[in-house]
């Protein structure tokens, strides 16, 4: 096959974490019965007016500043008119000439280069309602109608399905972060379409471009983008030419499919909103807004690596954000952030999966988690310690020293005690002793397990380790 230059750009619709939709006191909600969070407003009916929720305007001007884009101070809404069954006004509300963010960019990493995403702009608009298809027949669920939305649109500068699919996971994880959005895709509230056209050369004119829609997934945001470069390139080897047109990404045959050739422009007919005025944004209430966003990811890694939190580690806290900001909490505290960050990720992120519970739901309290992390540190307690104790941790609203002592548990490091506990141990396992100074690591393991039987698991197993290889090596010069 020939090489070709991949041009793509990238629209993402994101629903907006409000209490009500735009433009009515319907409750912003998902998984309830059809048509139950509806009123006359987002049915479309005569006569009713619409009131703009200040609070996506605040939500809109935070996606501003995450995403870098300039804000626009007056601005106004469009109707887009259209004739479809799931738009009940036969016309959307939006921002067609006045978006409130254009000119902005996402900063993604590609092989250990830092690449600019440029956004073309950034609107508010109103979503429209639920059509679900069976058989000869459609269904319409107006919950959606009218839930709040912003539109990103990039520029045509993504050059690869890989880094179309690491800037859909930069967006998501900054919208997240800021509070703006949930970005569930599998509910919807994330939804993503993307276009792509194919050239030899960067001198060339842009190729005939595909778009495919509705994209349910950050993995098949690259794999859509590959399959259907691979289709055109089998095309333009051949010589053939094809029309712009929309495809879908099937999930079953990996593949994209024809929904529609665009044969002709669509003529939307825009014309400025009547109903609402013209929107006009006070440096004040946007500096409010701003000073209300909470730490992005980038900020985050950057306080992280200052704990010396692993790479690794600090990876998987970007991943959760409910564990990244219950850590957060104890930032200004004088712990072991490696203990930390290990035993959230480990035991206790185990814990909070098999339980289906929030870290916010235990009785993990900040105290009794830095008291918790002391113990580890100054070896009073054991992973193993921690691992029979968890459930209790995790469920019961008393101190450590307490559960400790109801579960029988205690943990020996007193060096003089283990040190006698070691030497007769070695005193009664010459044969194993003979072994390992001979060179059979083997019997290291052996006299341990020795160790932990005498003292039935409850001494330190890295201060008998060490003691016990001091002793041993010892008899090894002797020898």
């Amino acid at each position: 096959m020939s090489n070709y230059l991949k041009t793509i750009g990238i629209e993402v619709h994101v629903e907006l974490k409000t209490n009500t939709k735009i433009f009515s006191n319907s409750t912003n909600g998902y998984g309830e019965s059809a048509n139950s969070l509806t009123n006359l407003v987002d049915l479309g009916y005569p006569g009713t007016l619409p009131t703009l929720n200040k609070e996506v305007v605040n939500l809109a001007i935070k996606a501003c500043k995450v995403l870098n884009c300039n804000i626009r101070r007056e601005m106004y809404f469009d109707r887009k008119n259209y004739f479809y069954p799931d738009n009940p006004k036969n016309y959307q509300i939006t921002q067609f000439r006045t978006p409130i963010g254009y000119d902005g960019y996402v900063e993604i990493e590609v092989d250990g280069k830092t690449k600019k995403i440029e956004i073309e702009e950034m609107h508010i608009e109103e979503d429209t309602c639920k059509s679900t298809h069976r058989k000869n027949v459609t269904l319409l669920d107006f919950n959606r109608a009218g839930v709040p939305l912003i539109e990103i649109v990039t520029k045509p500068c993504i050059e690869t399905p890989e880094e179309a699919k690491l800037y859909i996971e930069k967006l998501r994880s900054l919208l997240l972060y800021a509070d703006i959005s949930d970005c569930k895709m599998e509910e919807g509230s994330m939804r993503c379409d993307a276009n792509i056209s194919l050239r030899k050369h960067k001198e060339d004119p842009f190729g005939t471009k595909v778009e495919i829609k509705n994209i349910g997934s950050i993995n098949n945001v690259k794999l859509s983008l590959e399959k259907e470069s691979l289709r055109q390139i089998k095309l333009l080897d051949a010589g053939k030419t094809f029309k712009e047109q929309t495809r879908r990404f099937d999930n079953k045959t990996n593949d994209t499919i024809l929904m529609r050739v665009k044969e002709t422009g669509n003529d939307y007919r825009y014309f400025p909103e009547p109903d609402i005025p013209k929107l006009v944004l006070t440096e004040e209430q946007i500096e409010k807004v701003i000073n209300t966003i909470p730490l992005l990811p980038d900020e985050r890694v950057k306080l992280y690596k200052e704990k010396n939190i692993s790479d690794v580690n600090i990876k998987k806290l970007i991943q959760n954000k409910p564990l990244s900001d219950y850590l957060n909490t104890l930032l200004d505290s004088n712990i072991d952030f490696t203990v930390a960050s290990n035993l959230l990720l480990g035991d206790i992120s185990k814990y909070l999966n098999e339980k289906e519970k929030s870290i916010y739901d235990t009785t993990l309290t900040k105290e009794r988690f830095i008291d918790l992390i002391n113990k580890i540190s100054d070896k009073t307690l054991t992973n193993k310690n921690v691992k029979d104790i968890l459930d209790k941790l995790m469920e019961e609203d008393t101190s450590i020293d307490e559960i400790l002592k109801s579960s029988g548990i205690q943990n020996i490091k007193d060096e003089t005690l283990i040190e006698e506990i070691v030497e007769k141990i070695i005193d009664a396992n010459p044969e194993s002793v003979e072994d390992y100074i001979n060179g059979h690591d083997r019997a290291l393991k052996y006299l341990m397990g020795q160790i932990m039987k005498e003292t039935k698991g409850t001494v330190n197993p890295k201060l008998a380790s060490q003691t016990l290889q001091k002793s041993l090596e010892k008899r090894k010069i002797i020898n």
